[in-house]
């Protein structure tokens, strides 16, 4: 059964939007977690849109499974992870003007300080997945440069119409998960995944653990938290 990482990240954005104290995404991932989830995951971006370090620093203190810190690939926030020392971080593309994430990194253009700064959380005892396209020449860099996971960027495929691109798309993820798994890497998988397309995902089998975040908030402010996230688990348990 895959796992499902629950990011709290669009709590925050509605609590920053009045730039006051709630609703809390650190009572978000507790109750995410009440509700079966077996992780929380968090982006903290450079320019703190709405993920604060306070946050982070109370999940990593409070929270009972796993906390990924998702982040780029940036001086600054290495040094919050070697701080906060959560179980695993994500490394990212990150662009100020982006509404949200918009693509994979390009591991090989950065390959020399990836492979630096991946040797550094390693050896504080943090797990390194590095958010990719589901293409084989960045699966296989993910390899060279010692990660130990890949996300796969499910964007596409979620942003796809027609039946036969979603298809076309799926068989992208499907041989990305063969070849990651070939080489040694952990598979998750991520991005723009709801409650009506996640199925075919999952019945692809071979992904351990999916990060949902944007549809599970949108969920949980009509049903509440708990129930959004049982809804999603559900979707997960089914082959």
């Amino acid at each position: 059964m895959a796992k499902l990482g629950v990011n709290v990240d669009h709590i925050a954005t509605i609590r920053q939007a009045r730039g006051i104290d709630e609703p809390d995404p650190v009572a978000a991932a507790l109750l995410a977690e009440l509700a079966g989830a077996q992780g929380i995951t968090v982006h903290l971006r450079e320019d703190r849109r709405h993920i604060q370090d306070r946050d982070v620093e109370l999940l990593r203190k409070t929270i009972k499974t796993r906390l990924n810190l998702e982040m780029a690939l940036t001086d600054e926030m290495i040094a919050v992870a070697l701080k906060i020392v959560p179980d695993s971080v994500t490394l990212v593309p990150e662009g100020r003007h982006e509404l949200t994430t918009e693509g994979g990194l390009d591991v090989n253009m950065l390959r020399s300080t990836l492979t630096q700064k991946i040797v550094l959380l390693k050896q504080a005892g943090i797990l390194v997945s590095l958010f990719v396209e589901p293409d084989m020449e960045q699966i296989k860099g993910c390899h060279r440069v010692g990660a130990d996971y890949i996300e796969i960027h499910t964007g596409t495929y979620c942003e796809m119409r027609s039946e036969e691109d979603r298809k076309q798309q799926l068989r992208r993820i499907e041989l990305a998960i063969s070849a990651a798994r070939k080489l040694g890497l952990g598979v998750n998988a991520g991005h723009g995944l709801n409650y009506r397309n996640i199925e075919p995902v999952v019945a692809l089998q071979g992904i351990e653990e999916f990060n949902i975040g944007h549809s599970i908030v949108s969920r949980a402010v009509l049903v509440g938290m708990e129930r959004a996230v049982r809804e999603m688990l559900d979707l997960l348990n089914r082959r």
